[in-house]
């Protein structure tokens, strides 16, 4: 009898993702090169960040002009203006302001810290890196560059870092899917006992 088995597998060697890099390619190739080629069912996990940069969202803080609530919010709290008017322009709303942070709800509908907006690893100064426009369509075009490079067909999820609002801590959740539900309604379904 087969035991069901789940394993994680890093993909190491990709090198710096730059815009207009096609990512699927590079992950094929960097987990063939270390002996774990993509497989029929694998689930490829991506992070936002690198996503992010291949579609170009990683912009110059140059390119925001504040608006006059970012001009007085970055004043009272010593922030830059120009990242607080990239976070209003990233959201839908503000759902809360905790001191020098925004809690916001982003255009996609997520809510966190800052709509998603960071300025670390974003390879220099006055740099910010945005979340992807549509990450769905991001993880369509990943997979479809898979299949198209090896024939299989996987699963492929977008994993962002994201604050807890009003709890201590950090998690990774999925804010991209594709190739297979990302979750199962058990409403009104009877549970096994003992699972």
């Amino acid at each position: 009898m087969a035991v069901p088995e789940f394993r994680v597998i890093g993909v190491t060697g990709m090198p710096m993702v730059q815009a207009g890099d096609d990512l699927a390619a590079q992950i094929v190739g960097a987990a063939a090169a270390q002996g774990t080629p993509i497989a029929a069912g694998d689930v490829v996990v991506v992070t936002q960040r690198i996503v992010s940069k291949a579609e170009g969202r990683v912009v110059t803080l140059d390119t925001f002009s504040p608006s006059p609530f970012a001009l007085a919010y970055a004043a009272r709290w010593e922030k830059d203006a120009r990242v607080v008017e990239a976070v209003l322009r990233e959201s839908k709303r503000i759902i809360r302001q905790v001191g020098a942070v925004l809690i916001t709800e982003t255009h996609h509908g997520f809510k966190c810290a800052n709509s998603g907006v960071d300025a670390s690893n974003v390879g220099g100064e006055g740099l910010v890196c945005l979340l992807p426009v549509d990450p769905d369509a991001s993880c369509r075009r990943i997979r479809d560059g898979i299949r198209n490079r090896t024939g299989v067909e996987v699963g492929v999820v977008m994993s962002d870092t994201f604050g807890r609002p009003w709890r201590l801590g950090q998690t990774n959740i999925a804010i991209g899917v594709a190739g297979m539900l990302p979750m199962r309604d058990y409403v009104g379904k009877a549970v096994e006992v003992g699972l």
